[in-house]
C-alpha cells in the first residue's frame, strides 16, 4: 500500500451481508491492515476483508451563510 498516514481514503470492506465503507484520514498502515478516523470514531480494517480503497479529496468547507 502506498497510503501515508494522514492522507484522507475510503476504504470498502466486507462485513456480514455485505460491504461497508470507512471514510476519513488515515491513522495506521500495516501489512495486516488500515486503521481510519471517521467522523464516528476509529475503525480498523483487516487486510483479509478489503476490497477496495483511495485516496480522496478533504471536505467541503462549511457554509458561511446562517441557516
Amino acid at each position: 500500500m502506498r497510503w501515508r498516514v494522514g492522507e484522507r481514503v475510503v476504504v470498502r470492506y466486507r462485513v456480514e451481508g455485505g460491504y461497508s465503507d470507512a471514510l476519513g484520514d488515515l491513522l495506521e498502515v500495516r501489512p495486516d491492515g488500515v486503521v481510519v478516523r471517521t467522523r464516528r470514531g476509529d475503525v480498523a480494517v483487516p487486510a483479509a476483508v478489503m476490497v477496495t480503497g483511495k485516496r480522496v479529496p478533504p471536505p467541503p468547507a462549511a457554509d458561511p451563510r446562517p441557516r
